[in-house]
């Protein structure tokens, strides 16, 4: 299904909502305008003036330390005006609705919204409602989407792997609950992977999720067979309403990537987590920080390609 709340009348993008629906090319265009801005981290002047004059809204509503800080450092690289919501003290604590938050920032003349919630479809209602000048970027929403995570792991993959069209990838735990592996699964898919594959227990996984477009293992030992990419999930036990596992230490047993599991995979396989990392639940740390983890490039590029996005957005196409 296309949204095309994410498209302008010319199919360029207007807001970053989900992956669903959007093409293969509109992926690899992001993905090439962040190379661009990859090596700005190591200029002197660590910024381009892009989105000078252009003011950013960061709305989290949920926590998130990494997903926060590096969208805040792409609005700033790009030379953008920042402002980063506290929603724990601001009036929406008190009783203020959602919609009367975002008209009366609109009064302030933003240009753009990055939004994270817990309520699957908060970025899609406030990209409904907001003022036809003004982009949202969703930081992830409930269990539907986290497609700026899905891209900036796309992104670490190519830069290793260089063909999509030869890797098969596995994305290991919790499926059930993770708006990541969703967006992920839709963006390897769009962009052409050999094969995705999820491991997990059978009480972790949504139901019919083969028609995700996903080949589906119950046992690591044989899921983990000719991986070319590892991506492990965390428990999200916030989310967990019942007892899906019989413990922690009974799921690092079965589940939890070891350095001796990960030799079943492919030799060069490479080791990714969108964190944050539940050492000795889903990976060991010796998998964790050793020489196949790509888990602190994967933060490093979430930079860029987050200035990629809110720069495409706003119709900026990159540096040269």
């Amino acid at each position: 299904m296309i949204d095309n709340l994410q498209l302008n009348a010319e199919g360029r993008l207007k807001h970053f909502l989900s992956i669903e629906g959007l093409p293969k090319s509109l992926l690899t265009e992001i993905l090439d305008i962040a190379e661009s801005f990859v090596g700005i981290g190591d200029h002197q002047i660590k910024k381009v003036p892009l989105l000078r004059g252009k003011t950013i809204v960061n709305l989290f509503f949920e926590n998130s330390t990494r997903t926060r800080t590096t969208f805040e450092l792409a609005a700033k690289r790009l030379s953008a005006d920042v402002l980063s919501m506290s929603i724990s003290t601001s009036s929406t604590s008190k009783g203020e609705s959602l919609l009367d938050t975002i008209r009366n920032l609109e009064a302030m003349f933003v240009d753009m919204f990055v939004v994270r919630h817990a309520i699957s479809g908060a970025a899609h209602f406030i990209a409904q409602q907001t003022a036809p000048h003004i982009s949202v970027i969703n930081a992830g929403d409930g269990q539907h989407a986290h497609p700026t995570q899905a891209m900036l792991d796309m992104f670490t993959i190519r830069q290793i792997k260089k063909d999509f069209s030869t890797i098969r990838v596995a994305i290991i735990g919790d499926i059930l609950h993770s708006r990541v592996a969703r967006s992920q699964i839709q963006a390897l898919n769009t962009l052409g992977a050999a094969e995705v594959r999820v491991i997990a227990p059978k009480t972790l996984l949504p139901a019919h999720v083969e028609s995700l477009g996903v080949n589906v293992s119950h046992n690591l030992t044989e899921g983990l067979k000719d991986i070319d990419v590892i991506i492990m999930l965390r428990l999200q036990k916030e989310r967990m309403t019942s007892a899906l596992l019989p413990s922690e230490s009974e799921y690092f047993k079965c589940f939890g990537l070891t350095e001796a599991k990960l030799k079943l995979a492919k030799p060069d396989a490479i080791v990714m987590h969108p964190g944050p990392i539940n050492r000795g639940v889903e990976i060991d740390s010796k998998v964790a920080d050793g020489p196949q983890s790509v888990i602190l490039k994967q933060v490093s590029n979430g930079i860029a390609i987050r200035m990629a996005i809110m720069a495409l957005a706003m119709q900026k196409q990159g540096i040269n």
